[in-house]
């Protein structure tokens, strides 16, 4: 493991002196595609017996999204989880006594949505330190990351927080590169760019993609893309996170000085402890977790408007709506009536691959 890190230091050092030109551009892509690779073998451990299970750190999925949070110790973040879950929660702390990490399931908007505090991710887990790998695992699991900072010292914990999350391939408010990659059997690296490239060129392509043995693939840039952004679709392991940044402990500044925080992307000033702001961070966490509530109706009843059920909105057609309530109905399934704004006239007859959209309702009419 030790072996793993100095190298890591290595490059690390190294990509430090070298300065950034056209000249060395090719070299830095080099060392950028060694640096992930040695990330890689940090986050995911070569063979071995296996741990065993691992420390109980499995968490048990529940609800209809989950939010991780992060920060360094002593930034507030048991306060708020607390306060968040104390104020807005209907779960007892009972259900979950095994689990290391569940601290509480709000409902909000009619959505169960599970809070989880990820411990430890800061103090060198990308270097498979400590519980680091098992937390790793669960935050790439989360809908939306919350990094609570402290409103007094918020760069410094940012850079930090940002660039450990970067090393277990964790995006944070960014979509995947557009870049078409392809591998093939024969036929070399063909590199075609559908717009100017300030970075990338055949050569720096070639040597990047050579470090992963790769060297018959079709590779497609349709935007200015950089060296990075060619790694992260090669290793194919990275997954995309909203974020939002939680300033707490906002009671120790001037309202000067919150007005300019307001201006910040993805941020959210609050204080925990007096509990300011929570609507606000609430309403924020509901416009990145984009779920799509639909209520359910009974034949020659009222639609029950107390319990909808919540759709991530990438898919939220009739058939994944019967494929969240259970497997076997979408085998019995006729057609859905469907009254809302996805529809042209209330109610409508649609099929299962009808759209639907925020606050619809819906009777499934069986075979």
């Amino acid at each position: 493991m030790s072996g793993t890190l100095a190298k890591i230091a290595e490059i690390e050092a190294e990509m430090a002196r070298t300065q950034k030109n056209k000249a060395t551009a090719h070299h830095l892509g080099l060392l950028k595609a060694r640096l992930a690779k040695l990330r890689r073998e940090l986050i995911t451990p070569k063979g071995g017996g296996g741990g065993g299970p691992g420390e109980g750190f499995d968490v048990a999925k529940t609800g209809d999204a989950r939010i991780g949070f992060v920060g360094f110790p002593s930034v507030g973040k048991s306060t708020l989880l607390s306060n968040l879950a104390g104020v807005y929660s209907e779960v007892a702390a009972y259900e979950f006594t095994t689990l290391t990490t569940v601290p509480g399931v709000i409902r909000y908007k009619g959505a169960k949505i599970q809070l989880l505090d990820l411990p430890g991710i800061i103090e060198g887990a990308k270097d498979g330190k400590g519980r680091g790998r098992q937390v790793i695992a669960v935050a790439r699991t989360c809908n939306l990351i919350l990094i609570v900072l402290d409103v007094l010292k918020p760069l410094g914990h940012k850079k930090i927080i940002e660039n450990e999350l970067e090393g277990f391939g964790i995006r944070l408010n960014s979509k995947p590169p557009n870049i078409g990659y392809k591998k093939k059997d024969k036929g070399g690296i063909n590199l075609t760019a559908t717009c100017p490239q300030s970075e990338l060129d055949t050569e720096t392509v070639k040597s990047i993609l050579a470090e992963y043995k790769i060297h018959n693939a079709d590779v497609t840039l349709r935007s200015d893309a950089t060296a990075d952004d060619l790694i992260d679709v090669v290793e194919g392991n990275r997954v995309y996170i909203p974020c939002i940044y939680v300033l707490n402990k906002i009671d120790q500044i001037s309202i000067e000085e919150l007005d300019i925080i307001y201006k910040v992307p993805h941020c959210v000033p609050i204080s925990a402890h007096h509990r300011w702001n929570f609507d606000d961070l609430l309403e924020r966490i509901w416009d990145y977790l984009r779920l799509v509530r639909i209520y359910t109706k009974p034949k020659g009843q009222l639609p029950d408007y107390t319990s909808p059920v919540v759709l991530p909105d990438s898919r939220t057609t009739v058939e994944d709506f019967c494929m969240k309530i259970h497997k076997n109905l979408i085998k019995e399934f006729k057609y859905a009536l469907v009254w809302g704004s996805s529809v042209k006239h209330n109610p409508q007859k649609v099929g299962k691959d009808h759209i639907l959209e925020d606050e619809d309702v819906i009777q499934i009419v069986k075979k």
